[in-house]
């Protein structure tokens, strides 16, 4: 295989060809018929399972990567691997909502997953869109780096605010208007039907509470992909790349729900660590825009990114299990008191 020059052209808009194109689809879409298949028969995901499809799935873009490296250089490869570090931060805390939600309109154990991959697969669509439209933005000129850099710093201040408030994600299903306007205008059956979105009953069709959760997790998709492509094309400006790790980011949640849904709720400072990145690349984006205008203002390398992005999750990860031990001792002392009283 021909290895391409490690010097990227900056006038070319994409790394990748119309073949490269058609084959990543290709594999997307073979991989998403894989979970439906997985998916098909109800089930609990017993942990096992859902380390297997994780590993999985996390070996799929660092093998990625690695060939990005060799055919292409360095510059994409770490462009592609500093993106999905951002992806895979931000679609976490697509998770917490994920789990929220299935809570919310007590959703079967079973049936999790299958509105999980529902959930990607809207989520892929959108990011679609919203890449597209991304890259129309950026043909258009340089200030659309600005305009992206102040709606990342914009979320940033409101994910920080909502953190130091202590406001977790709240979701009142009564209030979100998609399902209000479902119910208004469909009935909607009492109970769950399996895995089936619309059935006859009392000889006209009727939507399941199924088909209402998977509109609202798509509903929420919207408002990520607004977060989130803006902040991988911070990192990169090929259409491609960003793509792609959107692709890979979203493609393990799934599984990933499964391995993590016991220990979402104690990743406590996770948020502040979000709000710290997204200001980072909003700044980022800010200093690219204004290196366009003025030489003389410096951009911020992407490798020191990738290393900023990856020092800020390993604090706020550690930070979280000192502050979760620090509580659980707190709540042992009374006892320990209590028992030697006694």
């Amino acid at each position: 295989m021909h290895r391409v020059s490690e010097e990227v052209s900056p006038m070319l808009p994409s790394i990748a060809s119309p073949q490269l194109w058609a084959i990543s689809i290709v594999v997307l879409l073979a991989l998403l018929a894989a979970d439906f298949v997985v998916t098909r028969r109800p089930h609990d995901v017993p942990m096992r399972e859902a380390v297997g499809w994780s590993v999985f799935y996390m070996a799929l873009p660092a093998v990625f990567g690695l060939v990005l490296w060799w055919v292409y250089g360095s510059r994409p490869a770490i462009e592609f691997y500093t993106g999905f570090v951002v992806e895979k931060s931000l679609s976490v805390d697509n998770l917490f909502v994920f789990m929220l939600l299935l809570g919310a309109f007590a959703v079967p154990p079973s049936l999790a997953q299958r509105v999980l991959l529902y959930g990607i697969v809207g989520a892929l669509v959108l990011r679609g869109v919203f890449i597209a439209a991304g890259a129309a933005v950026l043909q258009a000129g340089t200030w659309a780096f600005l305009l992206f850099g102040a709606a990342l710093l914009l979320t940033a201040i409101k994910v920080m605010r909502d953190a130091v408030r202590g406001d977790d994600h709240e979701i009142d299903i009564d209030q979100m208007r998609s399902v209000r306007l479902m119910r208004r205008f469909f009935p909607v059956t009492r109970d769950y039907r399996g895995a089936k979105l619309v059935v006859r009953e009392a000889g006209r069709r009727a939507l399941t509470p199924l088909a209402v959760v998977v509109v609202a997790v798509f509903m929420t998709d919207i408002v990520f992909a607004v977060d989130s492509v803006p902040a991988v094309y911070g990192v990169t400006e090929d259409p491609y790349l960003v793509f792609a790790t959107n692709a890979f980011a979203l493609m393990g949640l799934r599984a990933l729900y499964f391995v993590l849904r016991n220990v979402l709720d104690k990743l406590r400072h996770l948020n502040y660590g979000l709000a710290i990145i997204l200001a980072f690349i909003g700044v980022k984006l800010v200093l690219h825009w204004a290196h366009g205008i003025w030489k003389s203002v410096p951009e911020v390398p992407t490798l020191a990114s990738l290393g900023f992005i990856a020092l800020t999750l390993i604090t706020v990860t550690m930070t979280s299990v000192i502050a979760n031990r620090r509580d659980a001792k707190a709540l042992t002392e009374p006892e320990k008191v209590e028992a030697g009283r006694t």
